[in-house]
């Protein structure tokens, strides 16, 4: 079922007043691919009148107000990416596209949108409940973190926001903790998983730099931030305090991820899988296209890109639903009006980690070095694919499903350290989920530049694209691979462009289309590079791009000029 968006909808559930009130800087797809759905749903769940605000006009208080005030908290995130992401190339001009807003013009999200809506709600509403933001952009700045569009260090999202709690990561827990606690009036401030402020730090915890610090000392922000990523993710880590001012950031332990039962459940309410009808009369959002009808398998990601937020937000450590739970909803596509016979993705952040577990980090929490994969894989971490081969079997066999594709990014280093099954299902992929081409992301060829990034070495790719362009012929298939790419990575120099694009030329014989120039995201390891200038792991000086003609300059070094780029 929808969740309500009007106080008619509210009203014909007997519902006089609602609990909580989510504002979302997307539009509303009822979706597990949403998180405002996600999060509303399971708040539904568990009793609570729940209703959806989404991207609403901040010109005046119509929209804000519209469903009165929640009797227990508001809920705000900038929605499925962090707003200047959303409304900002890596180079910093302004995009015109929005995949979540209906009609598909840039329009709609403000920029930093969280800090917004939450003045836009005290605006309409003084001296209101307690504002709780979330999301990925909130996981992201719940720290001091280096921001590159203003090009500085800027406080903890919450003291610019001045909201009451912030909760990070995949909130699921953390967000039924808060609404229980609020429902009966008890301290909020013990629960796993949220940021608050107070005015002493908490006895006990590690004590980051403090804001200032950090923001005039690069150093000092290098030794913030490897306190964090040593202390933000697994359920075994320390809480944290940072002094902003007279005030600290109180960053309490991260709460435990759910369990692959607890997942399943999330994924199996009963979504409706489309534009609610309020927004859809707006126009059409391109996004649903993708997410109608595809199928997320797991949570998290042990790939250690230094330059990817996924680690940072849903951690390294990964969460599979059960294969009943998956083949149950791909059953429950065939019932749907909308569905023709296509999956358009069944994955995850990497789609072939699904069922992969690290047995010492299942144990202790993720390893201090972060590296569970790089030149070879851990010996800890089971690396097998047969259980991703067993889901992909059972689901061709549902009667109504013609195609189910597996879109999602494939790690190629993954799938030739199966010894065991790593042919068995790369030739599964290639019979029956490539939609002519397939995804992979080896980023550049440079050894020092594939360091820093915290990737493989090329070499495993020219193993996985000899293994992939025999398996095709031997089956009869014309498909291809495309590389995804990245320009201007901290380390990375013109030079390097170019010898990437004769790479690319000599072994592969194309001109790389997916090509994008690095964008600077908060409290990404790439990010203290960019900032610092310096190798966050030896100290080490690197060459960092900052001008954004020179950053243009490396992309364009990739192909011929008018070559076209998605």
């Amino acid at each position: 079922m929808y969740i309500p968006t009007t106080k008619e909808e509210a009203q014909s559930l007997g519902w006089d007043r609602l609990d909580v009130i989510l504002v979302s800087g997307d539009t509303y797809i009822d979706s597990p691919y949403m998180g405002v759905a996600v999060i509303g749903h399971v708040l539904m769940d568990a009793g609570y009148r729940v209703g959806i605000i989404a991207q609403p006009d901040i010109r005046d208080g119509r929209d804000i107000a519209r469903l009165g005030e929640p009797a227990l908290f508001w809920g705000v995130t900038s929605g499925s990416v962090d707003s200047l992401v959303s409304n900002y190339t890596a180079t910093g001009k302004k995009r015109t596209d929005d995949d979540l807003t209906p009609g598909g013009r840039n329009v709609r999200r403000p920029d930093r949108a969280v800090i917004v809506y939450t003045n836009l709600i005290r605006q309409h509403f003084k001296n209101t409940v307690p504002i709780v933001i979330g999301g990925i952009e909130a996981s992201l700045r719940r720290i001091a973190h280096y921001d590159f569009r203003d090009n500085k260090v800027r406080r903890s999202l919450l003291f610019d926001a001045k909201a009451d709690i912030l909760v990070y990561g995949m909130g699921e827990r953390a967000v039924l903790d808060c609404a229980e606690t609020l429902k009966n009036n008890r301290d909020y401030r013990a629960i796993r998983g949220i940021c608050y402020i107070a005015g002493d730090p908490v006895p006990g915890f590690i004590e980051l730099p403090s804001y200032e610090h950090a923001a005039r000392d690069r150093r000092a922000f290098a030794a913030m931030s490897r306190l964090f990523f040593d202390n933000g993710e697994s359920s075994g880590s320390k809480g944290m305090v940072q002094k902003h001012g007279g005030r600290y950031l109180v960053h309490n332990p991260p709460a435990a991820p759910l369990t692959s039962q607890e997942l399943d459940r999330v994924y199996e309410y009963e979504y409706e899988r489309d534009i609610h009808p309020y927004y859809k009369r707006m126009g059409a959002v391109r996004a649903l296209d993708t997410i109608q009808f595809s199928i997320t398998t797991h949570r998290g990601c042990f790939g250690g890109c230094n330059f990817c937020s996924i680690a940072v937000h849903q951690g390294r450590f990964i969460i599979s639903r059960s294969e009943a739970s998956i083949v149950r909803e791909a059953k429950g596509f065939v019932k749907h009006p909308g569905f023709k016979g296509i999956i358009a993705d069944i994955g995850g952040p990497t789609a072939n980690m699904y069922g992969m577990v690290c047995r010492t980090m299942a144990a202790k929490g993720p390893c201090p070095d972060r590296q569970c994969l790089g030149d070879y894989v851990c010996r800890s971490m089971s690396v097998s694919h047969k259980s991703q081969i067993s889901l992909l079997r059972k689901i061709r066999q549902i009667r109504g499903i013609r195609k189910a594709f597996v879109a999602s990014g494939i790690r190629h280093d993954l799938v030739m350290a199966d010894r065991d099954a790593g042919e068995e299902y790369l030739s599964e992929i290639v019979r029956h989920h490539v939609s002519g081409q397939l995804k992979v992301a080896p980023e550049h060829c440079v050894e020092r530049v594939l360091d820093l990034m915290g990737k493989p070495s090329i070499d495993s790719l020219l193993l996985f694209r000899d293994l992939y362009v025999r398996l095709n012929r031997q089956q009869g298939k014309r498909q291809f691979l495309t590389y995804y790419l990245i320009a201007a990575h901290p380390g990375c120099t013109l030079d390097d462009m170019k010898h990437l694009r004769g790479f690319m030329r000599n072994e592969f014989h194309i001109e790389p289309e997916q090509v994008q120039i690095f964008t600077p995201l908060p409290s990404t390891l790439s990010t203290v590079m960019y900032y610092t200038g310096r190798n966050p792991i030896n100290g080490k000086t690197i060459f960092v791009e900052r001008n954004s003609a020179e950053k243009e300059r490396q992309k364009k070094a990739l192909g011929r000029p008018g070559t076209k780029r998605k």
